[in-house]
């Protein structure tokens, strides 16, 4: 919030300095570069994750808790990509796994890693509650709201009705996927879940 503050004031001083333009549309082409500059400071925050060898995103405020993943009960009738139910704190929550539901062949593990140690992010929607497995410990990445890109809808997955890419962020060399998580599932699958 400070920081919003000093960028408006730094804007009305620098425009406080300048000479004023003789000709009022290049005044107004000025207040059109000067605004800009007080909306770069919206950040975001992300909980980045690997799935196969690529790099995904999920807004933090749609991630409770990250926790080793418990032991998984696999439960009859439920979609490949759900691994089964475990108990989080007392409450039982359905475990998917995003890379079965997206496709993604997982990448090999390194020397250091554990293959028996996972980590599950729980995601509390209005309706339901569902924990996503990941191989690799989370990271926690704040970052301009500027680097992020809106994605081409060609590259949206056509089974599912609503887009649950909502960007791509770029952070170096790094290009990391920013999901939705309230649309990666179908109506029909969170039905099925709350049953």
């Amino acid at each position: 919030m400070k920081d919003q503050t000093i960028n408006k004031e730094q804007v009305k001083s620098e425009s406080a300095t300048s000479t004023p333009p003789s000709n009022p549309k290049e005044a107004n082409k000025q207040e059109t570069v000067a605004k800009p500059a007080a909306v770069n400071t919206e950040t975001i925050h992300l909980i980045v994750f690997k799935l196969g060898t690529e790099e995904y995103g999920i807004k933090i405020d749609q991630v409770k808790e990250v926790t080793v993943t418990p032991s998984v009960t696999r439960m009859p009738r439920t979609p490949d990509f759900i691994k089964g139910v475990a108990n989080i704190r007392g409450d039982i929550i359905a475990i998917m796994d995003l890379e079965s539901r997206f496709g993604i062949s997982p990448a090999p593990l390194s020397n250091d890693s554990n293959p028996a140690i996972t980590y599950t992010l729980v995601v509390e929607a209005k309706e339901y509650s569902i924990g996503v497995i990941v191989r690799e410990v989370p990271q926690s990445l704040n970052m301009p709201m500027t680097k992020i890109d809106k994605t081409p809808s060609f590259l949206q997955d056509i089974n599912i009705q609503e887009n649950y890419i909502e960007g791509i962020a770029k952070v170096n060399n790094r290009l990391i996927i920013v999901l939705d998580m309230f649309k990666i599932l179908t109506q029909d699958e969170i039905r099925e879940l709350k049953n």
